[in-house]
């Protein structure tokens, strides 16, 4: 989830439509939990040097969601923590964050620092009167002694920003696109596809490679929805997202979104889908993109390199191109992009150690812990500066600063799936229509129906 530096200091995220949707209430159904600085404060005494007040040689539980990037990265900075304080830090992996820790949050036990990622994370609508805010994350300095809203890129604040309250700090840069191998396509003389009716003539050209155009596993099939969406964004103007964003009625039935799923739905129809998705585990559907190149294309993440570099082929240059649009002439350029901060890092009111949370991400707002984390996921933290131009060797770090560049001002983002928790139930409709099973219509009516109960729910 990333970018490198250049692109980022000159670009503004289009988010007025977000603001919009979390602007109104939001009922809480975890009420148990309190809100404001809970039971765990710290216990020493707050400083320049000790900005949250932590107790050395306190304990800190940090759970951490095992996904695309992994969670040793945390456990890097849990040690810079406990070299500096005497601390004892406890870093858990986890794979579903919602049920593992959804139970904690009722009990009034959650861990101090929690990865709230993942297709099972915790809709941030559920929590958000039991969080700590982060501003003051932001107003301490690093352990280089540095302000660390000084060192960050702009905006990172705002995807993690609920009613007006800065709960999550999302530590990664991310760019959403289509992504290919430079090599395989320099070999037949491909070119990413710019609009859907290039991507369905290429899909021809795979084929008569014995290739399919795109592939998809069943947790992630909703990579799809984030590329139609994208795509038809781009092609209708940020009115589109509002009104998704928004969780407004017939918003899945505006006319770009209709057209990108009928695009859709003829490539699907054509067989240029790998057959299987809805039964495959996602990271081997992926690899038969990265190592067997059965596939040509993939939306993803930024995080897809190093979630896949053990199984990518040695030839595989990694590349990143934006999402085809309709037509040549949409209303965003064909260059605009969804970038945004993401991983979000939260810290409950009612931890042990709310003050041991913060600090470990002090720590990862440092400058070893987030060059750590550069080096070795090739993705960016919010931390600008830290990325050389080479992109520590990753072709696909590369093209993410070119697609920054090339985007400049046309960036934008949406959330209202992560903010409603919507992302289980939309798998579902998902591998039905990515099957051939479902119909652009049905598609439509199931995409609206989760929609409207979030919408009942605020």
């Amino acid at each position: 989830m990333t970018t490198e530096n250049r692109g980022l200091d000159r670009r503004t995220f289009l988010r007025g439509a977000f603001a919009a949707a979390v602007a109104v209430p939001i009922t809480v159904s975890l009420a148990s939990c309190s809100s404001g600085s809970g039971n765990g404060g710290g216990g020493g005494t707050k400083s320049a040097s000790n900005p949250f007040g932590i107790k050395e040689s306190s304990s800190i539980d940090a759970v951490i969601f095992n996904g695309g990037y992994g969670y040793d990265y945390v456990t890097f900075a849990s040690k810079l923590v406990d070299k500096k304080w005497k601390t004892k830090s406890k870093v858990t992996p986890q794979t579903n964050i919602a049920q593992s820790l959804q139970p904690r949050f009722v009990g009034g036990n959650p861990p101090d620092l929690i990865d709230n990622s993942g297709a099972n994370q915790i809709g941030f609508n559920t929590i958000l009167k039991s969080l700590e805010t982060l501003d003051d994350v932001f107003e301490a300095n690093n352990y280089e002694g540095k302000k660390i809203a000084d060192t960050l890129y702009p905006n990172v604040k705002t995807p993690g920003t609920f009613s007006n309250k800065f709960v999550a700090m999302n530590y990664v840069m991310t760019v959403y696109a289509i992504w290919y191998s430079a090599s395989l396509f320099e070999e037949n003389g491909w070119t990413p596809p710019k609009t859907w009716d290039e991507a369905l003539d290429l899909g021809a050209k795979a084929k008569a490679k014995g290739k399919y155009l795109f592939v998809w596993g069943k947790e992630a099939a909703t990579y799809y929805l984030t590329m139609a969406l994208d795509s038809a964004i781009k092609e209708g103007g940020l009115e589109v997202m509002n009104a998704v964003n928004n969780l407004e009625k017939n918003a899945w039935s505006q006319k770009p979104i209709q057209d990108v799923f009928n695009a859709l739905e003829k490539i699907v129809a054509a067989g240029y889908f790998i057959p299987g998705g809805a039964g495959t585990q996602f990271t081997a559907a992926q690899a038969k993109w990265s190592n067997d190149e059965q596939a040509i294309l993939y939306p993803s993440g930024g995080w897809i390199e190093n979630e896949m570099k053990k199984a990518t082929a040695p030839n595989f240059k990694m590349t990143g191109a934006p999402e085809p649009t309709v037509t040549d002439s949409p209303k965003l350029p064909y260059e605009a992009l969804r970038a945004a901060a993401g991983e979000p890092y939260i810290v409950p009111s009612q931890g042990k150690n709310v003050a041991g949370g913060k600090e470990i991400m002090r720590a990862m707002l440092s400058k070893d812990a987030a060059t750590n984390f550069s080096k070795t996921r090739l993705a960016p933290t919010i931390v600008k500066g830290l990325v050389p131009s080479d992109g520590f060797g990753s072709t696909a770090l590369v093209s993410q600063t070119k697609m920054l560049d090339a985007a400049g001002k046309n960036i934008f983002d949406w959330e209202f799936a992560s903010l409603y928790g919507l992302n289980t139930d939309q798998l579902v409709i998902w591998n039905s229509f990515l099957s051939g099973q479902a119909t652009v219509a049905q598609l439509t009516a199931q995409m609206q129906a989760i929609s409207d109960k979030a919408a009942a729910s605020k």
